[in-house]
Protein backbone atom coordinates (compact mmCIF):
# COMPACT_ATOMS: atom_id res chain seq x y z
CA UNK A 1 0.00 0.00 0.00
CA UNK A 2 1.45 3.36 -1.05
CA UNK A 3 1.25 6.56 0.99
CA UNK A 4 0.96 10.10 -0.33
CA UNK A 5 4.70 10.69 -0.04
CA UNK A 6 5.31 7.89 -2.53
CA UNK A 7 3.80 10.15 -5.18
CA UNK A 8 6.16 13.06 -4.61
CA UNK A 9 8.40 13.43 -7.65
CA UNK A 10 8.47 11.44 -10.89
CA UNK A 11 6.72 14.40 -12.52
CA UNK A 12 6.13 14.62 -16.30
CA UNK A 13 8.67 16.17 -18.65
CA UNK A 14 6.92 17.59 -21.71
CA UNK A 15 8.05 19.25 -24.92
CA UNK A 16 7.08 22.90 -25.32
CA UNK A 17 7.17 23.06 -29.10
CA UNK A 18 4.73 25.88 -29.77
CA UNK A 19 6.54 28.51 -27.74
CA UNK A 20 9.86 27.29 -29.13
CA UNK A 21 10.02 26.15 -32.73
CA UNK A 22 13.69 26.33 -33.60
CA UNK A 23 15.43 23.53 -35.51
CA UNK A 24 18.08 21.82 -33.43
CA UNK A 25 16.84 23.14 -30.07
CA UNK A 26 14.29 21.54 -27.75
CA UNK A 27 12.60 23.11 -24.72
CA UNK A 28 11.22 20.69 -22.14
CA UNK A 29 9.14 21.67 -19.12
CA UNK A 30 9.11 19.59 -15.92
CA UNK A 31 5.55 19.82 -14.59
CA UNK A 32 5.99 20.07 -10.83
CA UNK A 33 2.33 20.91 -10.32
CA UNK A 34 1.73 17.14 -10.52
CA UNK A 35 3.15 16.69 -7.01
CA UNK A 36 0.48 15.91 -4.35
CA UNK A 37 0.41 19.44 -2.87
CA UNK A 38 0.81 21.01 -6.30
CA UNK A 39 4.36 22.31 -6.53
CA UNK A 40 8.08 21.57 -6.69
CA UNK A 41 8.24 22.39 -2.97
CA UNK A 42 6.75 19.03 -2.01
CA UNK A 43 10.19 17.52 -2.55
CA UNK A 44 12.03 19.84 -0.17
CA UNK A 45 9.21 19.89 2.40
CA UNK A 46 9.31 16.13 2.79
CA UNK A 47 13.10 16.11 2.89
CA UNK A 48 13.29 18.80 5.59
CA UNK A 49 10.59 17.40 7.91
CA UNK A 50 11.78 13.79 7.55
CA UNK A 51 15.37 14.93 8.14
CA UNK A 52 14.42 16.83 11.30
CA UNK A 53 12.55 13.81 12.65
CA UNK A 54 15.31 11.32 11.78
CA UNK A 55 17.96 13.48 13.48
CA UNK A 56 15.83 13.99 16.60
CA UNK A 57 15.67 17.76 16.10
CA UNK A 58 11.86 17.76 16.04
CA UNK A 59 11.03 16.56 19.53
CA UNK A 60 7.58 15.51 20.80
CA UNK A 61 5.44 18.54 21.63
CA UNK A 62 7.45 20.94 19.47
CA UNK A 63 5.79 22.97 16.74
CA UNK A 64 7.22 23.72 13.34
CA UNK A 65 7.35 27.32 12.18
CA UNK A 66 8.49 28.60 8.78
CA UNK A 67 8.51 31.80 6.74
CA UNK A 68 7.20 31.18 3.24
CA UNK A 69 5.98 32.97 0.14
CA UNK A 70 3.40 30.26 -0.49
CA UNK A 71 4.30 26.98 -2.18
CA UNK A 72 6.71 25.80 0.51
CA UNK A 73 4.11 26.56 3.14
CA UNK A 74 1.45 24.51 1.37
CA UNK A 75 3.84 21.59 0.98
CA UNK A 76 4.98 21.81 4.61
CA UNK A 77 1.37 21.95 5.80
CA UNK A 78 0.59 18.73 3.92
CA UNK A 79 3.71 16.87 5.08
CA UNK A 80 3.32 18.07 8.69
CA UNK A 81 -0.20 16.68 8.70
CA UNK A 82 1.07 13.28 7.49
CA UNK A 83 3.53 13.23 10.41
CA UNK A 84 0.91 14.62 12.85
CA UNK A 85 3.01 17.70 13.65
CA UNK A 86 1.61 21.18 14.40
CA UNK A 87 2.88 23.91 12.11
CA UNK A 88 2.68 27.72 11.90
CA UNK A 89 3.40 29.42 8.59
CA UNK A 90 4.40 33.07 8.30
CA UNK A 91 3.95 34.96 5.04
CA UNK A 92 3.43 38.49 3.68
CA UNK A 93 -0.20 39.62 3.64
CA UNK A 94 -0.27 40.00 -0.16
CA UNK A 95 -0.25 36.22 -0.62
CA UNK A 96 -3.22 35.00 -2.67
CA UNK A 97 -6.20 33.79 -0.66
CA UNK A 98 -5.99 30.37 -2.34
CA UNK A 99 -2.58 29.82 -0.75
CA UNK A 100 -3.72 30.91 2.71
CA UNK A 101 -6.90 28.82 2.54
CA UNK A 102 -5.02 25.76 1.31
CA UNK A 103 -2.56 25.93 4.22
CA UNK A 104 -5.42 26.31 6.66
CA UNK A 105 -7.29 23.43 5.04
CA UNK A 106 -4.33 21.19 5.92
CA UNK A 107 -4.63 22.38 9.53
CA UNK A 108 -1.79 24.90 9.61
CA UNK A 109 -1.93 28.19 11.50
CA UNK A 110 -1.15 31.12 9.18
CA UNK A 111 0.38 34.40 10.40
CA UNK A 112 0.46 37.32 7.96
CA UNK A 113 3.14 40.00 8.09
CA UNK A 114 3.07 43.31 6.21
CA UNK A 115 3.30 43.50 2.44
CA UNK A 116 5.88 46.27 2.75
CA UNK A 117 8.15 44.09 4.90
CA UNK A 118 8.12 41.34 2.27
CA UNK A 119 9.81 38.00 3.06
CA UNK A 120 12.47 39.70 5.16
CA UNK A 121 9.88 40.67 7.80
CA UNK A 122 8.34 37.19 7.72
CA UNK A 123 11.78 35.68 8.35
CA UNK A 124 12.50 38.10 11.21
CA UNK A 125 9.13 37.32 12.86
CA UNK A 126 9.80 33.59 12.60
CA UNK A 127 13.24 33.91 14.18
CA UNK A 128 11.73 35.91 17.06
CA UNK A 129 9.19 33.13 17.75
CA UNK A 130 11.92 30.49 17.76
CA UNK A 131 13.80 32.52 20.38
CA UNK A 132 10.78 32.17 22.69
CA UNK A 133 11.15 28.38 22.66
CA UNK A 134 8.93 25.45 21.70
CA UNK A 135 9.37 25.94 17.96
CA UNK A 136 11.62 24.40 15.34
CA UNK A 137 12.33 26.50 12.26
CA UNK A 138 13.22 24.30 9.32
CA UNK A 139 14.93 27.28 7.64
CA UNK A 140 14.42 26.36 4.00
CA UNK A 141 16.93 29.10 3.09
CA UNK A 142 19.78 27.44 4.99
CA UNK A 143 18.76 23.80 5.30
CA UNK A 144 20.84 21.28 3.29
CA UNK A 145 17.82 18.93 3.25
CA UNK A 146 16.25 21.43 0.83
CA UNK A 147 18.79 21.04 -1.96
CA UNK A 148 19.55 17.39 -1.16
CA UNK A 149 15.93 16.51 -1.95
CA UNK A 150 16.57 17.76 -5.48
CA UNK A 151 19.97 16.07 -5.66
CA UNK A 152 18.26 12.76 -4.85
CA UNK A 153 15.14 13.17 -6.99
CA UNK A 154 14.82 16.09 -9.43
CA UNK A 155 18.33 15.85 -10.84
CA UNK A 156 18.20 12.10 -11.51
CA UNK A 157 14.74 12.44 -13.07
CA UNK A 158 15.95 15.14 -15.50
CA UNK A 159 18.97 13.05 -16.43
CA UNK A 160 17.01 9.84 -16.93
CA UNK A 161 14.05 11.41 -18.75
CA UNK A 162 16.38 13.09 -21.27
CA UNK A 163 18.56 9.96 -21.60
CA UNK A 164 21.49 12.14 -20.52
CA UNK A 165 21.01 14.53 -23.45
CA UNK A 166 20.13 17.62 -21.38
CA UNK A 167 22.49 20.50 -22.24
CA UNK A 168 20.94 23.33 -20.20
CA UNK A 169 18.90 23.35 -16.98
CA UNK A 170 16.87 26.48 -16.19
CA UNK A 171 15.28 27.21 -12.80
CA UNK A 172 13.77 30.23 -11.12
CA UNK A 173 15.64 31.07 -7.91
CA UNK A 174 13.77 31.58 -4.64
CA UNK A 175 15.31 29.57 -1.81
CA UNK A 176 17.65 28.25 -4.57
CA UNK A 177 17.17 24.67 -3.31
CA UNK A 178 16.07 23.33 -6.69
CA UNK A 179 18.95 24.78 -8.68
CA UNK A 180 21.57 23.91 -6.03
CA UNK A 181 20.51 20.26 -5.83
CA UNK A 182 20.04 19.71 -9.56
CA UNK A 183 23.32 21.48 -10.35
CA UNK A 184 25.19 19.13 -8.02
CA UNK A 185 23.72 16.05 -9.68
CA UNK A 186 23.91 17.08 -13.33
CA UNK A 187 27.46 18.41 -13.06
CA UNK A 188 28.52 15.04 -11.61
CA UNK A 189 27.02 13.35 -14.65
CA UNK A 190 28.31 15.84 -17.21
CA UNK A 191 30.25 18.94 -16.22
CA UNK A 192 29.35 20.52 -19.58
CA UNK A 193 25.65 20.83 -18.68
CA UNK A 194 24.92 24.53 -18.23
CA UNK A 195 23.00 25.59 -15.13
CA UNK A 196 20.93 28.74 -15.63
CA UNK A 197 19.28 30.67 -12.79
CA UNK A 198 16.40 33.12 -13.17
CA UNK A 199 15.84 36.24 -11.07
CA UNK A 200 13.63 39.34 -11.42
CA UNK A 201 15.07 42.56 -12.76
CA UNK A 202 15.52 45.29 -10.16
CA UNK A 203 12.11 46.47 -8.95
CA UNK A 204 10.07 43.59 -10.41
CA UNK A 205 7.84 41.42 -8.21
CA UNK A 206 7.49 37.80 -9.33
CA UNK A 207 6.05 35.46 -6.66
CA UNK A 208 8.41 32.58 -6.01
CA UNK A 209 11.49 34.29 -7.48
CA UNK A 210 13.67 36.69 -5.52
CA UNK A 211 16.51 39.10 -6.09
CA UNK A 212 17.85 38.82 -2.57
CA UNK A 213 19.51 41.62 -0.60
CA UNK A 214 23.00 40.45 0.36
CA UNK A 215 22.08 40.16 4.06
CA UNK A 216 19.23 37.75 3.29
CA UNK A 217 20.87 35.70 0.54
CA UNK A 218 19.99 32.02 1.18
CA UNK A 219 22.85 30.29 2.99
CA UNK A 220 22.47 27.22 0.79
CA UNK A 221 23.21 29.28 -2.34
CA UNK A 222 26.64 28.79 -3.91
CA UNK A 223 27.16 31.17 -6.83
CA UNK A 224 29.77 28.96 -8.47
CA UNK A 225 27.16 26.23 -9.05
CA UNK A 226 25.23 28.49 -11.45
CA UNK A 227 26.84 29.14 -14.82
CA UNK A 228 24.54 31.96 -15.94
CA UNK A 229 21.86 34.14 -14.34
CA UNK A 230 19.17 35.63 -16.58
CA UNK A 231 17.01 38.55 -15.44
CA UNK A 232 13.35 38.72 -16.40
CA UNK A 233 10.80 41.45 -15.83
CA UNK A 234 7.40 41.05 -14.21
CA UNK A 235 5.81 41.90 -17.57
CA UNK A 236 7.81 39.17 -19.35
CA UNK A 237 6.86 36.60 -16.70
CA UNK A 238 3.16 37.47 -16.87
CA UNK A 239 3.06 37.41 -20.67
CA UNK A 240 4.82 34.03 -20.82
CA UNK A 241 2.57 32.54 -18.12
CA UNK A 242 -0.44 33.41 -20.27
CA UNK A 243 1.25 32.02 -23.38
CA UNK A 244 1.99 28.75 -21.58
CA UNK A 245 -1.71 28.25 -20.87
CA UNK A 246 -3.04 29.41 -24.24
CA UNK A 247 -0.40 27.87 -26.51
CA UNK A 248 0.90 24.83 -24.65
CA UNK A 249 -2.02 23.99 -22.35
CA UNK A 250 0.30 24.32 -19.35
CA UNK A 251 -1.51 26.15 -16.54
CA UNK A 252 1.15 27.44 -14.16
CA UNK A 253 2.16 30.35 -11.96
CA UNK A 254 4.24 33.42 -12.68
CA UNK A 255 7.58 31.96 -11.58
CA UNK A 256 7.13 29.29 -14.25
CA UNK A 257 6.42 32.00 -16.82
CA UNK A 258 9.63 33.67 -15.71
CA UNK A 259 11.60 30.45 -16.16
CA UNK A 260 10.23 29.89 -19.65
CA UNK A 261 10.82 33.54 -20.61
CA UNK A 262 14.44 33.14 -19.50
CA UNK A 263 14.69 29.86 -21.42
CA UNK A 264 13.52 31.63 -24.56
CA UNK A 265 16.22 34.30 -24.14
CA UNK A 266 18.76 31.52 -23.75
CA UNK A 267 17.50 29.58 -26.77
CA UNK A 268 17.73 32.66 -28.97
CA UNK A 269 21.50 32.42 -28.49
CA UNK A 270 21.75 28.65 -29.14
CA UNK A 271 22.21 26.73 -32.38
CA UNK A 272 21.50 23.37 -30.77
CA UNK A 273 20.66 21.88 -27.41
CA UNK A 274 18.12 20.33 -25.07
CA UNK A 275 16.90 22.85 -22.48
CA UNK A 276 14.96 21.68 -19.43
CA UNK A 277 13.12 24.22 -17.28
CA UNK A 278 11.14 23.81 -14.08
CA UNK A 279 7.41 24.55 -14.24
CA UNK A 280 7.11 25.17 -10.52
CA UNK A 281 3.40 24.83 -9.75
CA UNK A 282 -0.18 25.09 -11.00
CA UNK A 283 -2.02 28.22 -12.03
CA UNK A 284 -5.14 27.61 -9.94
CA UNK A 285 -3.54 29.11 -6.83
CA UNK A 286 -3.25 32.48 -8.63
CA UNK A 287 -6.82 32.86 -9.83
CA UNK A 288 -7.73 35.50 -7.22
CA UNK A 289 -4.82 37.64 -8.41
CA UNK A 290 -4.82 39.60 -11.65
CA UNK A 291 -2.34 37.22 -13.30
CA UNK A 292 -4.80 35.83 -15.83
CA UNK A 293 -6.90 38.97 -16.32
Amino acid sequence: MQSLVDFIGKTPLVTLNRIVNKPGVQLLGKLEGHNPAGSVKDRAAYGMIKGAIDRGELKPGMKLIEATSGNTGIALAMIARLFNVEIELVMPENATKERIQTMEAYGAKVILTSEEGSMEEAIDYTLAQVEKGGYLMLNQFGNPDNYMAHYRTTGPEVWEDTAGKVTHFVSSMGTTGTIMGVSRFLKEKNKEVQIVGVQPIEGSHIPGIRRWPEAYLPKIFERERVDTIIDVSEEEAVAMTKRLAKEEGVFAGMSSGGAVAASLKLINELDSGMVVCIICDRGDRYLSSDLFN
